[in-house]
Parts: structure tokens; C-alpha cells; sequence
């Protein structure tokens, strides 16, 4: 059987990538390998320093790659906003909402939303909806869910701040990384029903092993926490350069079409070789979506493809 690899990305010269969170883990290998292709990566991040790092690493391995930083905290609509204005007239074929943050303390972002469904959700649909016109004919968007999204009963609207419950900071990860996908398919529908030539999709990792499991465990100072998530990644978790596979499968493969759903192929889609999967049935309720939809314009003031 013939698995897909970055061997089979195609030329991607002349294009144009924005990859939110492209420092490390998944963010380093996705852009690594757009740029390979050929293509000009903006690396949207928070920290001007790892991105710096990140930058160095990727020209000591690729000759002569078009990647620059672009400053974005998706946890601050002034910083989304910020961004989506330095990058001025400039045109996208791929854009890329990979940055995320998983299982932290609660606290919020500087907006008043949950940190983790303001940055991991807000954040994204916000630039998204900012950059949708900068987006070119044929481009695509690639929104990053989770196996997580799976782990929850079901996005709260009545208390998205976590303020009438004892917050659960894992169940609200995974309210984020549902929002990420009923977001994918309810901008898949739209963009449909607007007769716009940009496709959307979903990617997930599986269980890959990144620097990202380990920031909660820091931030608690949990020994135990931290232990428990090497055992996983190293007994587990597959590189974070096979979870990003599904990633740049989403956004570059031929064979994929607006609204599929990209993830590993192997058990319980923990690690393998990326193919079309299946999610819960929530994530694709459009009446769950356009609700979604509406809170999400009137947290963030972003409005694009409504009626």
C-alpha cells in the first residue's frame, strides 16, 4: 500500500502560506515542508525569539527558504487585528490555523474569553474572517481539530467562560478543538453557498508528540503531570513530523475536497499515515454551526460570510 508523504506535496512556487504558530511541534514541520516546496511562509507567532530560532533551524536545513515572522498573539484581538493589517495587500493561497493551547489553568485572555476557546477558537475565527478576502481563487483554509473533540458533551453556549462552573481546563480543551471543527464545516458550507472557490478542511495530529503537552504541566509545576506526558509521547505518541502530515495533506493533496475531515489512519487515529476520517456527528450539525457561527461574530466583531 502506497502511504501519501511530503514527497508527494507539489510545487508550491508562487504561493503564498500563513501558519499560525509556527515555531515548534507540528508548527515547525508544517511550514518546514511548505517551504521546501517552494512556497513563501509567513510564520504567524507570538514570541518574536522561538520564532527566531525556529527561522534559523529551518535556513540551516532548506536552501534559501521564503519564510519572515509576523507578530500574532491569537489571544488578543488587537494583535489578530494588528496582524491581518501588517500583512496589507498581500495575497494568500494557504492559510494555516495551527497555534493552539492545551489543557492550561483557567484563565483568560486579554478580551475576557477562556484562554483556551479564545485562543484556540476566537482567535482563529477572527483571522480568519479578517484574511478571507485576501484569500486567492483555488486557495485554501486548514483548520486544526483534535482527537479531543471527542472529550467533551458538547460546547456550552450559556457559560463559554467558565464562570457559573468548576472549570475542567481538559473538557474545556476539548470544547475549543470541537469549535475548531464545527467552525471548518460551517465555513465549508458557507463558502459553498457563496460560490467561493476556496476550500476548506480539517486536519488532526493524532496523538504526536510536541512541546505542546508539556506547557500545562509547566505552568501547574506538576512533576507528576509531566512525567506522565513523556510516557505518553515517547510510548504513544508518533514525531511531530508524521502528525503534521495530515496537516499539509489537507492543505496540499489533489484528492481532498471542501469540508473533508484529514487525520492519521492507524488505531484509534493516535499515529499512521494521513487519510480521510470520521468525526462526531455534532461537529457537522449546522444548526450547532450557525449558533457557533453567530457568537463567535458577536464576541470577536468579526462578521464575513453572514447574511
Amino acid at each position: 500500500m502506497t502511504h501519501w508523504t511530503e514527497s508527494d506535496i507539489p510545487s508550491l512556487a508562487g504561493k503564498t502560506a500563513v501558519v499560525t504558530g509556527a515555531n515548534s511541534g507540528l508548527g515547525y514541520y508544517t511550514p518546514r515542508a511548505l517551504a521546501a516546496a517552494g512556497a513563501r511562509v509567513i510564520m504567524a507567532c507570538r514570541s518574536e525569539s522561538k520564532a527566531g530560532q525556529a527561522m534559523d533551524a529551518l535556513r540551516s536545513e532548506l536552501t534559501e527558504p521564503a519564510i519572515e515572522f509576523a507578530p500574532l498573539d491569537l489571544a488578543s484581538l488587537d494583535s489578530v487585528r494588528g496582524f491581518a493589517t501588517g500583512l496589507g495587500d498581500t495575497t494568500i493561497d494557504l492559510l494555516i490555523n495551527n497555534a493552539g493551547v492545551m489543557a492550561v489553568p483557567y484563565s483568560k485572555t486579554a478580551d475576557g474569553f477562556e484562554m483556551q476557546f479564545g485562543t484556540n477558537h476566537l482567535g482563529h475565527f477572527a483571522l480568519t474572517g479578517l484574511l478571507l478576502n485576501q484569500i486567492n481563487d483555488g486557495g485554501r483554509i486548514v483548520c486544526l481539530a483534535s482527537m479531543a473533540h471527542r472529550w467533551t458533551p458538547g460546547i456550552n453556549f450559556d457559560d463559554l467562560a467558565w464562570e457559573k462552573r468548576r472549570y475542567k481546563r481538559w473538557q474545556a480543551y476539548g470544547d475549543s478543538k470541537l469549535a475548531n471543527l464545527t467552525f471548518m464545516f460551517e465555513l465549508s458550507r458557507r463558502m459553498i453557498a457563496a460560490r467561493r472557490n476556496i476550500l476548506v478542511a480539517g486536519a488532526h495530529p493524532g496523538y504526536a508528540s510536541t512541546n505542546l503537552q508539556f506547557v500545562a504541566a509547566e505552568q501547574r509545576k506538576s512533576l507528576i503531570e509531566k512525567l506522565v506526558m513523556r510516557i505518553g509521547n515517547t510510548v504513544i505518541g508518533q514525531p511531530a513530523k508524521m502528525g503534521a502530515l495530515s496537516t499539509l495533506y489537507a492543505a496540499t493533496a489533489d484528492v481532498v475536497a471542501s469540508g473533508d475531515y484529514i487525520g492519521p489512519g492507524g488505531f484509534q487515529q493516535m499515529r499512521g499515515y494521513p487519510t480521510k476520517v470520521g468525526c462526531r456527528k455534532q461537529a457537522r450539525d449546522p444548526i450547532i454551526g450557525e449558533r457557533l457561527w453567530s457568537v463567535s461574530e458577536s464576541l470577536t466583531g468579526v462578521r464575513t460570510l453572514s447574511d
